[in-house]
């Protein structure tokens, strides 16, 4: 029997943190007079009244959280933040349009970045500083704050955090999961502010430092520019929003191994090594490329600023951050096909980047080359090994399911899409970057255009497929299986 009072309690608490984060933008109201912090006053004053009423909703005898509350908790949990999430815009009438206004807070709380608004600059600043605060709540997960709080109101979480941890696994750096949850949030405070000093200290104002800040640690890619990162040209920033960005990518679990200089671990990491690697020789031959196509037509080109460039869109789109430097589509169709692929890349697991994963990969293909070894030699014992640990066949299994699932709604995305109207460029990019949380992607919703013109319908498909592609799909999908709602 799932409990669902327990459930609405725990959503309450979701709410009424959603509804304390919006208070925090009333200062930036005051300071910059461009709004009078109504919007966003009665939005968290709403919020918490809304979760204190579920709060108050009677416990039962037994306040733990089994499997299925776990998976529940966190999908109505997230769909509650973007419902409510979405009223400071409803309110401020910037975005008055309620399909408009779900779909810029879906993208902000699944970190995916893809924009409706044609002016950003024209926003008051307030709004703008929640829009980039959605990126960062949704970077972490709001859920895995709330494990680390769980203690104080009696409820225990290893199952929320198992259903709500990016990645195919949910590696613990402590024993307990609440202590677990408390440093991955510590990282990434401590990191994110870190970030917004070195910004100021580049030349950015604090506004921005802070809204960017926000937005590079949760792999989002909301700006407050309209050109993106294209507004900053220089290259000290560029080059430290690109370092926080691979540190967004990396593992969490690696992150807090290098703090304590176990260097040794961080590069015995497969994952890591690929991740490392993958960059640094995609970029190498994209740069050179870029360079030679580039110089052709301007000879004073210099090769920094092509491998600048280069580096920036290859980070930006393997962490799904999303940020934009440089138009990549207009540099040629191969280096074009060569970003498309990379919205299917993601980086590591247990970061806040979203997409595929790269565990997965080294997972597929290392199983994919040691099959044709079992075909060669069938009665040999061939283990699965990552990190020089046996994978056990379920997570293969799992890990082939996940591939073969995202695989079938990318396809099926691409068909509803291109059925609507949509040309097929358009529509493979979409639903790419919608389902890899990536945000930028090729055709009309290359990186120098955005989502304003897609149809209501258009826009509310491309907003699930960013909940199911943040909820790793499994989160969503076992919601509508018949076996989930037959009682034990």
């Amino acid at each position: 029997m799932i409990n669902f009072k327990q459930i609405g309690r725990i959503v309450g608490v979701l709410l009424i943190i959603i509804g304390g984060m919006m208070l925090t933008g009333l200062p930036f109201s005051f300071y910059f007079h461009d709004s009078d912090g109504m919007p966003l006053l009665k939005s968290g004053l709403i919020c918490i009244a809304v979760g204190a009423i579920l709060w108050q909703l009677k416990q039962g005898d037994d306040n733990s959280i089994n499997k299925r509350e776990g998976y529940l908790i966190v999908a109505l949990g997230w769909f509650s933040m973007v419902s409510f999430g979405m009223i400071p815009y409803l309110f401020s009438g910037h975005i008055p349009n309620f399909t408009d206004a779900f779909f810029e807070t879906m993208s902000g709380m699944t970190t995916t970045g893809a924009s409706i608004l044609t002016d950003i600059e024209a926003m008051p600043k307030d709004i703008l500083y929640w829009r980039s605060l959605t990126q960062w709540i949704g970077g972490m997960g709001i859920i895995v704050l709330t494990v680390a709080i769980f203690p104080l109101l009696g409820i225990g979480g290893i199952e929320l955090f198992t259903a709500e941890s990016p990645g195919p696994t949910s590696e613990k750096i402590h024993p307990r999961i609440q202590e677990t949850a408390k440093r991955l949030w510590l990282i990434y405070v401590g990191l994110t502010v870190v970030l917004i000093i070195l910004l100021k200290i580049a030349g950015m104002t604090f506004y921005d430092a802070l809204n960017h800040g926000l937005t590079t640690m949760a792999t989002g890619g909301f700006s407050t520019k309209n050109a993106s990162m294209m507004a900053y040209p220089s290259a000290l920033i560029q080059y430290i929003i690109i370092f926080f960005m691979f540190l967004a990518g990396m593992n969490y679990s690696m992150t807090y191994l290098a703090l304590n200089r176990k260097f040794k671990k961080v590069w015995q990491n497969d994952e890591f090594k690929a991740y490392l690697l993958g960059i640094i020789g995609i970029t190498i031959v994209v740069s050179m490329f870029v360079y030679f196509i580039e110089r052709n037509g301007n000879i004073a080109f210099p090769y920094e600023q092509a491998f600048r460039d280069s580096l920036f869109q290859i980070v930006s789109l393997v962490t799904t951050t999303g940020f934009v430097s440089a138009d990549y589509t207009a540099w040629s169709s191969g280096v074009t096909m060569i970003f498309f692929i990379l919205l299917f890349s993601g980086a590591c697991a247990g970061s806040t980047s979203g997409g595929i994963k790269l565990i997965r990969h080294l997972v597929f293909f290392k199983n994919s080359r040691l099959e044709f070894k079992r075909i060669l030699h069938p009665r040999a014992v061939l283990p699965l090994k990552i990190n020089e640990l046996v994978v056990k066949p379920r997570i293969v299994t799992h890990i082939i399911i996940f591939l073969l699932l995202y695989l079938f709604l990318f396809v099926f995305g691409s068909i509803v899409l291109s059925m609507i109207g949509h040309d097929f460029e358009t529509a493979i990019g979409a639903v790419a970057t919608s389902l890899g949380n990536v945000g930028p992607g090729i055709g009309k919703v290359g990186p120098v255009d955005n989502f304003a013109h897609f149809d209501k319908g258009t826009k509310w498909f491309l907003a699930f497929l960013m909940l199911m592609g943040r909820l790793e799909l499994f989160t969503i999908l076992v919601l509508m299986t018949p076996y989930f709602w037959k009682s034990n």
